[in-house]
């Protein structure tokens, strides 16, 4: 459609669609949508919203025929026998057809009242002209019409057939493998569709010729199984797990497993085979044109949407099988995992080598690193085998300090924070196999050559010593942003603690340092459930002593340091904690600030707006006479006075930064719930009867009924004598206490004040033979899924997804711009002029914003951020099994 009067024509006859109503099907006007297009940015550009709207609204009945007419052409093109011949059955006519579907179908889905007539229209029961009526009416030669009609008997011109959605669908998964379009011609005789996986990798040795026009059309393919897919976008994350969407439990129930497996090969060896490396421009996104670019964005993306895919369950009926994620997880082949582990270490590495890039932030711009993240906790949760793989041959420690660079790296980004979590929660799936903790005793040599974001300022020590470094570190920068993840984050250190041996001094002090600002008052009496995080701190502290007593002297040593912290917390009370804190404040207000680190600078902890101004503060020596070395952080500090149905974050909020550029936000970000930590029996017995496991504590009702402490007039968390009593005898100080005892009494108070432990005090530790320590079993916090968390990491996914596409269209001829999409929010931040590493378009949407609960440590989370990010609401459960999801 090069010339402008072609042009003006196609546009003539998108304003007829809304404007005349009923055009008879056998109109030659349809096959203008076929005939006359020559690319997709015609149909985008000239076929705009508003004309789609208006003919959705006005003459749905146009939008229906329309609908019938190009998806009829496209059977009748794929069963064609000369398809794709350009004279006789052009490529061109079934391309214009699938993205005319691309184009309609997102409004389709954003208008909730069409729910019914789409469920009608395309997936109800329907009747269909045979095959060789259709043929017959093309009228190939010069018979006339009474001709054609005395060659179809009468009666059978109609056949019963599948449903509209599921025929496109599968004519569509045909099309990725079919003959001269999206791979190479079959020889004469041979079916048209090959089912021929297109890269050598898993289940296949030989990589297929291709031409940039086959990787095109794949391209157009799969953007309308994605588009077709997308209606997942247009429910609430708290709605998709449960309702699902029917497209999605077509693809993944289908039980060809030929179909199955050619489609689910053919994705990921794309995918995994790519080479960013390749790339010779630093900043990528000024190229990010490149067809095999877009291929590999598309493949990766609709494999994960596949594989995520939680089949809904059925009332009455089993559940059917993802068969996606089934066949994936029955991968065994040693030289298959190494095919992918090879293949996602490829593109996550991507920013630790171009850290010696003369350009600063060259880094940033690494493309399909969250994605690929997301496909690794993907494979490490259905299959077993890769896991044990991935472990037993080390290859986990690659990808942990790859998933600690991005860990941090986007921690200070507010769009990424989404991530982030991820981040934590597939460490925190890693750790739950006991061979990872033993094998992160190994010496880590090559933190040097790290980048600045997750080197250690002169480390030396194990791999365990980094990770647990690292996540100090990640706690203690994030200024309260992350309270989300510290249950996942210590549900990591408490799953490897038992295994861990000679933890550095520089660990240990980290650890300590933990512990000092979580059992401060400030920070225990902040909200209802910090003192969660401090139990669950304890329970790993306990957990290295009891297993590895004599292995880690450094650690025991650090815990006698700070013995009066101990001490001080068994006899904690509301009145000395309140009285300390003032102490603390006037001290503060006397040194002109805090110099804490771990404090976030800009952020006042809440207890001083929770507190009573008129309670009694009464002397007692306690925690009164320790002072606050680590402080409190602001773990839930920020959203103590977050309303349940505000969307914006409270003014006090420090994460209440303007966006740098347009983003994605949850529609609930108040409404957040979080996930119990495997907890003991004995703790799991004291919840309230008929208590829910799915708690939203950012919720007054749920507050007022499932927690003993009060509420301020202004409906702000306020700590009791009574709620302190509910929890405080319960923290498992009895190991700590006894070594401290037992130790004291051992070793000379001089050697015990040193500042650094001299060899022959580590040696008088080791020699110390415990009593009264008993072992108790090694248990481990598993991360659990929920349908709230289910509705969590899709939303991240579509997330990424939609940004993605806003990135290859360059902000014009997005898919899903401007729709009514329910499972994130859209923000739109004022313009910023393009630059050589952020080439932006209208929209910039990536990330997670909804605060997670997870880890099972009831944790008020921050309120949401004002910058871009992808959310749901997230929860979980405890479950017998580590690796359990519906699908």
């Amino acid at each position: 459609m090069g010339a402008s009067d072609s042009k003006l024509v196609f546009k003539k006859g998108i304003f007829r669609l809304s404007e005349e109503r009923h055009i008879p099907a056998d109109d030659p006007y349809w096959t203008s949508f076929w005939e006359l297009p020559e690319s997709s940015e015609d149909i985008f550009s000239l076929f705009a919203p508003a004309d789609v709207r208006r003919t959705r609204d006005n003459a749905l009945e146009n939008l229906e025929t329309l609908i019938l007419a190009v998806t009829s052409r496209l059977f009748i093109l794929r069963h064609h026998p000369s398809f794709p011949d350009p004279e006789i059955a052009s490529e061109r006519d079934a391309l214009n057809c699938i993205r005319v579907l691309t184009r309609i179908l997102p409004y389709i889905y954003e208008k909730e009242s069409l729910q019914p007539w789409e469920e009608r229209f395309f997936w109800g029961q329907r009747r269909k002209r045979t095959r060789k009526a259709a043929i017959a009416t093309e009228v190939l030669f010069d018979e006339s019409q009474e001709e054609v009609r005395e060659a179809i008997p009468t009666g059978d011109e109609f056949e019963d057939a599948k449903p509209l959605a599921e025929e496109l669908i599968d004519t569509l998964i045909d099309l990725l493998f079919f003959s001269d379009l999206t791979v190479p011609k079959q020889p004469h005789g041979r079916p048209k569709v090959s089912y021929a996986i297109w890269q050598s990798g898993v289940g296949c040795n030989a990589t297929i010729p291709t031409t940039k026009e086959h990787e095109s059309n794949r391209c157009e393919i799969l953007r309308l199984l994605l588009t077709l897919t997308s209606q997942s976008m247009y429910m609430s994350p708290s709605v998709l797990p449960q309702k699902g969407t029917r497209a999605l439990t077509h693809i993944c129930t289908c039980p060809d497993k030929q179909v199955v497996l050619s489609v689910l090969c053919s994705l990921l060896n794309t995918t995994l085979k790519f080479n960013p490396a390749s790339w010779r421009v630093p900043y990528n996104a000024l190229v990010f044109k490149d067809p095999k670019q877009i291929l590999v964005t598309y493949t990766l993306q609709f494999l994960l949407v596949a594989l995520l895919y939680p089949i809904p369950e059925q009332v009455g009926a089993p559940t059917p099988k993802n068969f996606y994620r089934h066949f994936l997880g029955r991968l065994h082949r040693p030289q298959d995992f190494q095919f992918i582990v090879d293949g996602m270490t490829r593109i996550l590495n991507q920013p630790l080598q171009a850290n010696a890039s003369y350009i600063p932030g060259t880094q940033s711009s690494v493309r399909f690193a969250p994605e690929i993240i997301m496909l690794f906790w993907e494979i490490t949760q259905c299959n077993k085998r890769f896991r044990s793989f991935i472990i037993d041959t080390e290859r986990a420690h690659d990808f942990v300090i790859l998933i600690l660079f991005y860990a941090l790296e986007y921690k200070g980004d507010a769009s990424r924070h989404g991530v982030v979590r991820m981040c934590a929660f597939l460490l925190q799936t890693l750790s739950v196999e006991k061979n990872f903790g033993l094998n992160l005793n190994k010496a880590f040599e090559a933190q040097d050559t790290l980048p600045p974001a997750i080197r250690i300022v002169g480390f030396r020590g194990t791999y365990a010593d980094f990770l647990i470094q690292s996540i100090f570190n990640l706690i203690t920068t994030s200024q309260g942003k992350l309270t989300a993840i510290y249950p996942a984050l210590l549900a990591v250190i408490n799953n490897i603690a038992a295994y861990v041996e000679g933890l550095s001094a520089p660990t240990s002090s980290k650890i300590m340092q933990l512990f000092n600002s979580m059992s401060s008052p400030s920070f225990l009496l902040a909200n209802d459930s910090n003192h969660d995080l401090l139990r669950s701190l304890l329970e790993s502290m306990n957990s290295t002593i009891e297993h590895q007593y004599k292995k880690n002297p450094e650690f025991v040593y650090a815990i006698l340091k700070n013995r009066k912290r101990f001490e001080a917390l068994r006899s904690f009370t509301l009145e000395s904690g309140q009285e300390e804190m003032e102490r603390r404040n006037r001290r503060r207000k006397e040194a002109g600030g805090s110099n804490d680190p771990l404090e976030p600078g800009s952020t006042r902890s809440s207890v001083d707006s929770l507190r009573s101004p008129t309670a009694p503060l009464a002397r007692v020596s306690t925690l009164g006479n320790v002072p606050e070395e680590g402080g409190a952080f602001a773990v839930g500090d920020d959203d103590d006075s977050d309303d349940e149905e505000r969307p914006t974050p409270a003014p006090s909020s420090p994460s209440e930064n303007p966006s740098r550029a347009s983003s994605v936000a949850s529609q609930a970000d108040d409404d957040v719930p979080r996930q119990l930590r495997g907890m003991s029996e004995k703790a799991r017995g004291k919840m309230p009867a008929g208590a829910s496991t799915f708690s939203r504590q950012n919720s007054t009702t749920s507050l007022g009924t499932q927690s003993i402490a009060g509420q301020s007039p202004t409906g702000a968390f306020e700590p009791t004598a009574q709620w302190i009593e509910s929890w405080l005898p319960e923290l498992p100080l009895h190991t700590i206490l006894t070594l401290m005892q037992q130790l004291t009494a051992l070793i000379p108070r001089q050697a015990i004040a040193s500042d650094v432990p001299s060899p022959a005090t580590l040696r008088k530790v080791q020699e110390v033979r415990l009593v009264g320590v008993d072992l108790t079993p090694i248990r481990v916090h598993t991360f659990e899924w929920s349908p709230m968390a289910l509705g969590w990491y899709e939303s991240l996914l579509w997330g990424f997804i939609f940004s993605s596409e806003m990135q290859v269209s360059k902000g014009t001829l997005g898919i899903w711009n401007a729709t009514s999409i329910k499972l994130f929010r859209v923000q739109e931040a004022p313009a910023q002029g393009p630059s050589l590493t952020s080439p932006r378009g209208a929209v910039d949407a990536v990330g997670s914003n909804i605060v997670s609960r997870i880890g099972s440590i009831n944790l008020r989370g921050a309120a949401a951020s004002a910058a871009a990010t992808v959310s749901s609401p997230v929860t979980g459960t405890t479950a017998p099994g580590p690796f359990t999801r519906n699908g």
